[in-house]
């Protein structure tokens, strides 16, 4: 669309990544004049340097574990070796193709200005790109998130690196020390070794993903010494030095290790330095924007989205906010998201879903007496067997009431947080997902069985 003379629209988003160009989408099918700034590429991280290139790589290291392991089905392959410039391009086919969807999409709707360049919030109601300024009676700030270092710690790009770098690799290491033990390190962690990579995980945290329930927490570990991934959990970084080879990394209580490369990922920060959100008197804490659960910044008719929010950095939450804020905008009074109702995934191998509250959260919430946990393992699932999978499916309920945790470890568990999500947000009883019937063979059956066993009537399960 050709830019109006006065540059006035009814929202003017500032970021066109997951939270900013579903504002615009749904902003448009609401009939609202719209202007979407963006500096880089639109998609922003997810699409990427975020979610689909490093699920492309999950994938390909699949590919290699399964061709590796192909023998134990019948099947002789041999796995002669990883070839990174083949993976990185069809990792980049994957991002190239969606990239132009999007590009289409947006740029071929008449409501939808789409700005390139570098905007700043000049005032309440303004923001500028390049000289020019675009007023929105409405403002969305949907800035994201940049790969976080610590203090101290000089990312080269070269021997010490975020997943920025480790994204585009040219070659696979031979070693390498991941720092962080949460989503983003524990995928990484999980790609090198089906490389072939000699892989370190050093984590401050008592735990390999600390956000999730202990129990995923404790399979995962059990799984990473199973597949020979070494990590190190309450063991906070203290240094890092360069060596001939690559690195030297010292830990709490002066142990070291040594790698070729160091992998920084110790999660993301908010992206909003320079943009002049405090000085239009946009509260921030650490960076991040504040705001009320409408998604409002304080400031009248300036709201904020996605991983400047505090809170889960997940695009789909990033969506489905950018939809809400357009919707509250347009005088529709959506629905307030519940932020424990978003389902979280970690691809890694096993993969680990979720949604709702751990056991420890509800225990806090409800109190001890009033929480019961049931606990299905994929032992007893055709399929998971069949797929060679091995994990869980854990269900958290309040007594007498609704499922409000589900947690998930295992291969393609991924795929099943869609219903768990379901079942969570509906406040869905045991005795109510019981009688539904899931297909045979298929996991999404543990989930029903579990469910079974919770209502008091276990079917391959004890109860």
């Amino acid at each position: 669309m050709s830019e109006p003379n006065d540059a006035t629209f009814d929202i003017v988003i500032l970021g066109g990544g997951s939270g900013g160009y579903a504002a615009a989408l749904r902003a448009a099918q609401l009939d609202l004049s719209v202007a979407l700034v963006e500096k880089g590429k639109l998609g922003g991280t997810c699409l990427h340097n975020g979610c689909i290139p490093t699920k492309a790589l999950l994938h390909a290291a699949e590919i290699a574990d399964q061709t590796r392991e192909s023998e134990q089905f019948g099947v002789k392959a041999e796995l002669v070796g990883v070839d990174m410039a083949g993976v990185n391009s069809y990792k980049d086919g994957v991002i190239s193709r969606l990239y132009k969807g999007l590009q289409g999409m947006l740029k071929s709707n008449k409501a939808i200005t789409v700005v390139e360049g570098h905007g700043k919030l000049v005032a309440p109601n303004a923001v500028e790109v390049d000289g020019k300024r675009y007023t929105g009676r409405n403002v969305v700030l949907a800035s994201g998130s940049y790969a976080k270092s610590l203090p101290g710690l000089e990312v080269d790009g070269e021997k010490i690196i975020t997943s920025d770098h480790a994204l585009n690799l040219d070659r696979v290491p031979s070693s390498a020390i991941v720092l962080g033990g949460g989503v983003i390190g524990v995928e990484f962690a999980s790609v090198w070794k089906s490389f072939g990579v000699d892989v370190t995980i050093i984590e401050a945290l008592p735990r390999l993903v600390a956000a999730e329930d202990e129990e995923s927490s404790k399979a995962l570990e059990r799984a990473f010494r199973k597949r020979k991934i070494n990590f190190k959990v309450g063991k906070p970084f203290e240094k890092v030095e360069k060596t001939d080879k690559g690195v030297k990394v010292t830990i709490a209580g002066g142990e070291t290790v040594e790698a070729e490369l160091l992998l920084v990922a110790v999660g993301r920060g908010p992206n909003t330095a320079d943009l002049g959100y405090e000085e239009q008197g946009v509260k921030t804490d650490r960076g991040y924007v504040l705001t009320d659960e409408r998604l409002r910044t304080g400031v009248p008719n300036v709201y904020a989205v996605g991983d400047i929010v505090p809170g889960l950095q997940l695009a789909h939450r990033g969506f489905q906010q950018g939809i809400f804020v357009a919707e509250e905008i347009a005088g529709q009074n959506p629905a307030v998201i519940d932020e424990a109702g978003i389902p979280r995934v970690t691809y890694c191998d096993p993969e680990l879903a979720s949604v709702g509250l751990t056991e420890a959260k509800a225990k806090e919430q409800y109190g001890a007496d009033k929480v019961k946990t049931y606990n299905y393992n994929l032992g007893g699932n055709g399929k998971s067997q069949i797929l060679k999978t091995a994990g869980f499916v854990k269900l958290v309920r309040v007594e007498d009431g609704p499922v409000v945790g589900v947690h998930m470890v295992g291969a393609r568990v991924g795929e099943l947080v869609g219903e768990a999500q379901l079942i969570y947000n509906w406040e869905a009883y045991p005795a109510e997902v019981a009688q539904l019937v899931h297909a045979h063979p298929t996991q999404g059956e543990a989930l029903g069985e579990a469910h079974l066993a919770l209502a008091g009537k276990p079917l391959h399960a004890h109860a």
